[in-house]
């Protein structure tokens, strides 16, 4: 896998990989999850009342439960659009040293179109909506070329380490900007700014230009894997969609991987829904903008030292019991959003996210990747994106058809709890083991 031998150059490597995790989380934290959320939906309630006449709590709920449903969709079409070209991209850059390159495209897509935010007015709901099906589109994709690129920077007994060490970075990254962010919105005046709304576009063009500056350390220190194989000449990307359509024969052969992105799919589908739909979620319930901030802080700031405990438990319980912790406890999380009647329980569920996000994630990351064949991993790491982004897909569609005529946007919740507990079920038959061993040389 081509990890350097010499220990500071693979500690510049692995550490610079690491902050594209700071790079890319600040797009996760403020675009998907915080800031534009509720901004979408403000966007969405001007657009259906521009008159802006007053409104009762029931009426401007199910204006702005609706507007979630309309965020719900777009981001759904946004992940059909990757997991559609996430594993022939994947075949791509393996047939090709192309993998920075391709990251470095879609993150400058996701950089512009973040960027471009700003100029969005009161009632441009279908512009923010494109650039935010284009900036999720440039996010996810370059995500599928810095997965690929674990294994050329950490050792196989440091695959969960590093893996849990970029989430944890990219926690603590992200929140520093965020808090940035939430003054911006509680004090638009000490910047300049004249309100709330020109506060958001602010924070929108803060994300581009820190998602900007982390991925710089990368693209300079992580060395581009070498093809390890000839993969012959012709069309880059038709023998792309060729050898996609080989990988779909391999898989049938690596019969534990198989399961295990089918349970991925499964689970990675609540946690892809909680992520995106938390802040409609709880805007919709009437929880203040103030208190929406401040609990996706406490996620962040949670999700530190979380990830890094995960990776640490990973070495003495294997990766596999710790993404089923982090499970049983998403169930859990469910089942409790459920029944949220007060703002102090949008807190409680903030934090138990927090627990176990990153290191599920990490986990399901770190785990995938020691079960993959050598100098196939953007191969794979493209199969593995789509099972992500398909699971991407699901989830905020069916919150986006129970919430598009509005009400309690608590209906539909409770269901996500089923898809946790289906993954798990199906995470517990993989033998890690026998994947391993599937994939290591003879």
């Amino acid at each position: 896998m081509q990890v350097p031998d010499d220990p500071k150059s693979y500690r510049r490597g692995w550490w610079a990989w690491a902050l594209y995790d700071v790079a890319n989380s600040a797009f996760w934290l403020v675009i998907v999850a915080a800031i534009f959320p509720f901004f979408y939906q403000g966007l969405y309630v001007h657009s259906r009342n521009p008159t802006g006449k007053p409104l009762d709590a029931a009426e401007l709920m199910a204006l702005k439960t609706q507007g979630g449903s309309w965020l719900g969709y777009t981001a759904g079409i946004a992940m059909a659009v990757v997991a559609v070209l996430g594993p022939v991209l994947g075949a791509v850059s393996d047939r090709s040293a192309v993998k920075k390159k391709l990251l470095a495209g879609f993150a400058s897509l996701g950089i512009l179109s973040t960027g471009l935010m700003v100029f969005i007015g009161p009632g441009d709901l279908v512009l923010a909506s494109i650039l935010y099906a284009v900036g999720t589109v440039g996010v996810a994709g370059s995500m599928v070329f810095y997965d690929a690129l674990l294994p050329s920077v950490a050792r196989p007994d440091d695959l969960d380490r590093i893996s849990s060490f970029g989430f944890a970075a990219g926690y603590l990254g992200s929140v520093v900007l965020f808090g940035l962010n939430v003054l911006f919105l509680k004090r638009p005046g000490w910047f300049g700014l004249a309100d709330e709304g020109a506060a958001a576009r602010a924070s929108f063009v803060t994300v581009a230009l820190w998602w900007a500056a982390f991925t710089l350390p990368l693209l300079r220190h992580v060395r581009e894997p070498a093809v390890t194989e000839s993969k012959g000449g012709g069309n880059i990307l038709i023998d792309g969609f060729r050898q996609l359509g080989g990988t779909f024969r391999k898989l049938g052969t690596y019969k534990q991987l198989l399961l295990f992105l089918i349970a991925f799919w499964i689970y990675s589908d609540g946690i892809g829904t909680i992520i995106k739909m938390a802040t409609p979620f709880g805007n919709s319930l009437g929880v203040q903008t103030g208190d929406l901030m401040l609990a996706l802080i406490l996620t962040q700031i949670i999700g530190v030292p979380c990830a890094l405990a995960f990776g640490r438990m990973a070495k003495r319980t294997g990766a596999k019991a710790g993404i089923l912790i982090g499970l049983a406890a998403y169930a859990g999380i469910c089942v409790f959003a459920n029944f949220m009647t007060q703002t102090w329980h949008f807190y409680v569920l903030a934090i138990g996210v927090g627990l176990v996000q990153g290191g599920t994630q990490s986990l399901s990351r770190s785990l995938f990747a020691t079960m993959i064949p050598q100098g196939q991993s953007g191969e794979f790491f493209g199969f593995f994106s789509t099972m992500e982004k398909f699971a991407g897909i699901i989830g905020p569609f069916l919150l986006g058809i129970l919430w598009g005529e509005g009400g309690d946007p608590r209906k539909g919740i409770l269901a996500l709890a089923v898809l946790f507990v289906a993954g798990a079920a199906l995470l517990w038959k993989v033998d890690v083991a026998a994947g391993r061993k599937a994939v290591s040389p003879r």
